[in-house]
């Protein structure tokens, strides 16, 4: 009995990536709340208001900063650590088509070689 062929278009590829999972304590089930005890940054932002300078210096060594005497600018670093540390337990969404879309004037020039 013959094999029945399969049309180009009915064939699909795949590449076996599992797309949750971005680092290894995300593998171990760490939800990012540990570190900085939200994954929100105006709860975070709140927080940070709220400390004094003191405090706020011993939070930077505590995150691993270096702790600078001026207010704005720790603050400003701060942020940008929980952004950093935000986005990696974020997921990138990929979008998959099927077919890329392709102009009629890619088809013609394509097709001039046959």
């Amino acid at each position: 009995m013959p094999k029945k062929k399969l049309k180009l278009e009915s064939l699909s590829q795949t590449h076996g990536k599992v797309e949750k999972a971005v680092t290894l304590d995300q593998v171990w089930g760490d939800t990012g709340n540990a570190k900085y005890g939200t994954l929100d940054l105006e709860k975070y932002n709140t927080y940070l208001d709220d400390l004094n300078k003191s405090d706020l210096q011993a939070h930077a060594v505590k995150i691993g900063l270096v702790p600078i005497d001026d207010r704005k600018t720790l603050v400003a670093r701060l942020k940008k650590e929980f952004q950093k540390h935000v986005a990696q337990f974020k997921v990138k969404e990929t979008t998959t088509s099927n077919k890329p879309i392709i102009s009629k004037t890619v088809k013609d020039i394509l097709s001039e070689g046959r």
